[in-house]
């Protein structure tokens, strides 16, 4: 179908899973927990041979928990890093040893290896220089959905979106020596509200016609797949492509989701909302650093991949978990209209509470990530105690 002039697959033409370009062949495969990136050379580990590759991996153990360490780098180029997840990203790689080129509309100064370049996200430009010789690109750009949807915020959401990733497609396309990898930011919302059963990557069931729920959810499901569309028609033959279906990245950082979720348990506010039965899906920050340096190597892996934890809770159990991590005994619930009051005042939208979100990373799990945070206690724990320690 076509949206905003895009052609939008269907979910069975959004899962490419057997699409696979290499340009940058693999001089060595080293079986290490750890992974080495050099000019020509990546090493990796994998949890089973990997069939139809143009190379063999044989059994070995499982992508490790353990952050692995590099004795070179590789040159990553994020649109969009200046928020919440694009600093999550930006500091553990540079941290690895990798060189990293933040693009942002209005460029300063960042951590220490980190290059800021400034760009619109609408037309070509000097920094299109950056992608080329870059080893990869993770556009993370696009307005925040943290706002209300009103008919304008939405058409932001909407073409910051499409735009940028239109423009970084051009920059590939256009480059002498085109990244091997492009990781677009995608988003879990993809996915249809739903109670009974998880969505994965094969089965999932795409949303925006269910029953039941506001009529303008719908539009945040399009933009999803209009985001991914514009990706996938992108003609880049030598550049392996990824849509991030990404849940809610939890760090501890200063006005992120975590931040927030914290602020209403520290108030006492922490409780159900709307009943609490519509599923919370999140990923702890290091597991989402350690899921794109999967996507980084894994030379076969292409299309869509759900960046979440395995276990997705009811928000009534997801914020009980929350609450005794932090000491909290009270959580006062709150009714549907409650929260319509209070996402007025925040300016945001009850879709970001109501929704039911019940994603698992299928494909992540095939391939032997172990998750260092699957299960939201153990993440929450982790959480607080580095908001506590800072």
């Amino acid at each position: 179908m076509t949206v905003f002039g895009v052609v939008v697959p269907t979910a069975e033409g959004i899962f490419n899973h057997g699409q696979c370009v290499q340009r940058h062949a693999l001089s060595r495969i080293h079986h290490q927990p750890n992974a080495c990136f050099r000019s020509g050379c990546i090493w990796l580990t994998s949890s089973a041979a990997h069939a139809g590759s143009r190379y063999a991996v044989n059994d070995v153990s499982p992508w490790s928990s353990t952050p692995p360490t590099y004795s070179g780098g590789m040159k990553i180029v994020i649109p969009g890093g200046t928020g919440q997840v694009g600093g999550i990203l930006r500091r553990a790689l540079a941290a690895r040893g990798h060189e990293v080129v933040v693009l942002s509309r209005h460029a300063g100064a960042l951590e220490p290896g980190v290059r800021h370049t400034p760009w619109d996200g609408r037309s070509l430009g000097a920094w299109a220089s950056e992608i080329d010789g870059a080893d990869a690109v993770i556009n993370l750009a696009g307005r925040t959905v943290s706002c209300r949807y009103t008919e304008e915020n939405l058409r932001q959401m909407m073409d910051s979106r499409v735009e940028s990733t239109r423009v970084v497609g051009e920059a590939i396309a256009k480059a002498a020596a085109p990244p091997r990898v492009w990781l677009q930011m995608s988003t879990a919302t993809i996915y249809a509200d739903r109670r009974d059963a998880p969505n994965d990557e094969s089965t999932g069931i795409i949303g925006g016609h269910e029953p039941g729920v506001p009529g303008y959810w719908e539009y945040s499901v399009r933009i999803a797949q209009t985001w991914e569309a514009t990706q996938l028609t992108a003609e880049v033959p030598e550049t392996r492509k990824v849509q991030l279906r990404a849940a809610m990245v939890m760090s501890p950082d200063c006005g992120g989701v975590f931040d927030v979720l914290l602020r209403m348990v520290r108030l006492g506010l922490g409780g159900s909302v709307a009943g609490g039965r519509q599923y919370v899906s999140w990923i702890h920050d290091e597991d989402f650093v350690r899921a794109v340096e999967l996507l980084l190597v894994r030379e076969e892996l292409s299309g869509p991949v759900n960046l979440a934890a395995p276990e997705p809770l009811p928000q009534r159990d997801f914020m009980r978990v929350l609450r005794r991590a932090w000491g909290q005994p009270v959580g006062l619930p709150a009714t549907k209209w409650m929260a319509e009051i209070g996402a007025f005042a925040l300016r945001s939208d009850t879709e970001l509470l109501l929704k039911s979100r019940r994603v698992v990373p299928g494909r992540l799990l095939d391939e032997g990530l172990e998750f260092a945070y699957g299960q939201w206690g153990a993440a929450a724990e982790d959480l607080v105690r580095r908001v506590r320690s800072r």
